[in-house]
């Protein structure tokens, strides 16, 4: 694919024909059970190519469709563990990965931003893209001033795709649902439509990054590269080295999974009290583990792409920490009157607190902990507990609300307890959330932090 699809008719086609195929090997997989094979094994066979055709279709298309597809990747934990793998391989190549634009291409949209003369500001700019995601790729490059740099280029025809491909993903969310249990594809898809306008925007992306790397200049457990220039569909930034996070994921030794959980926790946290901002695109592509860390680990955390951010000037809010640290010491009134303040449980919604209180149970145990460790199985177990129509949990959670002003706030928190669970880590997740998060320390905790 030489360029990215901008005809409405030809992407809308491609998705469209998703939920055909998927039909469509259902019948043949009953044919081939009543010619005799195995249910078991025609079940694995039709879950391996229904993955293996939605995120080739997500990849290639770029846009809205493969930001749904890198959004979903971090879910992949939540499967169960006899259809998880053929997603995991699917699901792992659109991490880091996707058919990159023409050299051509990628010169006029840099003439475009730069000015015709905009080879004078490198010394030497490679034409083979090192990385490439939903809207844009990144190239390698060294500034006119000698410093390495990575040149992110934004897609011709990035927001026409971006707005044709969730409107149609929103008309076969009920479709794709099934295939990631426990999750609600459709609110997800209208998140990220309303954001459409913020994510194409590279000043705003450049003004948040910039931020984040002020903020954290010099920190031993967390790098953000600087901005070097930014002009319109091009954003220039420091190079940054490092083992991304999907292959420390996927071979990285204990240690290293369980510091890269552990930084990743403690950026969650740290980072909105300390710059006002939530990074709220957590997918394993955009972390780097570096060996440039302070003591005692040596490792620290590379963040990248701040194209999605939430804007909080007084950090997480802190009936969440509040409510959490009511909810671990047992109170059930005062956390359901919480909820309810906080729009939670809606007006004319009559639940039982204890039972409220049972429902969040099992999701906070990482909370209550000296240390926890993420599993594919709890967050299957989590996932399975609340997806299960029979369940009163799924019974209670139907009757819950996500307030507006929480909706990106919960879908960051739940992508990274997905990748926590994809590194398998074990994280002292208390000790950040009594260091960072509003309200969960009383003012009486004896085991605070140093």
């Amino acid at each position: 694919m030489s360029d990215l699809p901008r005809k409405a008719v030809t992407r809308t086609a491609k998705l469209a024909a998703l939920p055909l195929g998927f039909a469509g090997r259902a019948t043949m997989g009953l044919g081939r059970r009543l010619g005799g094979r195995p249910a078991e094994e025609v079940s694995v066979e039709l879950q391996e190519r229904t993955a293996e055709q939605l995120f080739k279709v997500l990849g290639e298309l770029k846009g809205g469709a493969m930001k749904f597809g890198q959004a979903l990747s971090v879910f992949e934990a939540a499967l169960p563990e006899d259809v998880a793998g053929p997603y995991r391989a699917a699901l792992t190549k659109l991490q880091e990965a996707a058919p990159p634009l023409p050299a051509r291409t990628v010169h006029t949209v840099l003439e475009s931003a730069l000015g015709g003369d905009w080879r004078d500001s490198f010394e030497e700019f490679d034409d083979v893209p090192a990385a490439a995601a939903s809207i844009g790729q990144v190239h390698r490059a060294v500034w006119r001033d000698g410093r390495r740099v990575a040149v992110k280029i934004q897609y011709p025809g990035a927001g026409e795709a971006l707005l044709s491909d969730l409107t149609q993903l929103g008309r076969v969310a009920r479709l794709i649902g099934p295939l990631v249990p426990g999750i609600d594809v459709k609110p997800l898809i209208a998140e990220m439509r309303a954001r459409v306008t913020e994510e194409l925007d590279y000043a705003l992306e450049a003004e948040a990054q910039r931020a984040h790397a002020a903020e954290f200049a010099d920190d031993p457990d967390v790098y953000v590269p600087d901005v070097v220039a930014c002009s319109g569909q091009v954003l220039v930034t420091e190079w940054m080295d490092g083992r991304p996070l999907s292959e420390v994921i996927s071979g990285g030794s204990p240690q290293e999974r369980d510091r890269a959980g552990q930084l990743l926790a403690h950026f969650l946290f740290a980072g909105p009290s300390r710059t006002g901002l939530l990074h709220a695109d957590p997918h394993p592509g955009n972390f780097r583990l570096l060996t440039d860390g302070g003591p005692p680990s040596g490792w620290r955390l590379g963040v990248l792409d701040f194209g999605t951010v939430d804007r909080l000037p007084e950090g997480l809010p802190e009936p969440i920490g509040t409510a959490l640290r009511m909810a671990l010491a047992g109170e059930a009134e005062p956390v359901h009157a919480m909820l309810r303040q906080e729009g939670f449980v809606r007006n004319g919604i009559t639940l039982d607190p204890e039972a409220v209180l049972d429902y969040l149970q099992p999701i906070i145990e990482p909370a209550r902990a000296e240390e926890f460790t993420f599993t594919r199985a709890w967050m299957r177990e989590q996932a399975a507990r609340i997806a299960d129509p029979r369940s009163p949990a799924h019974q209670l959670g139907r009757q819950l609300n996500l307030p507006p002003a929480y909706l990106l706030i919960h879908r960051v928190t739940l992508s990274t307890i997905g990748v926590l669970c994809q590194l398998g880590a074990t994280v002292r997740l208390r000790d950040e959330l009594l260091e960072w998060l509003p309200g969960f320390d009383d003012g009486t905790a004896e085991d605070r932090p140093a």
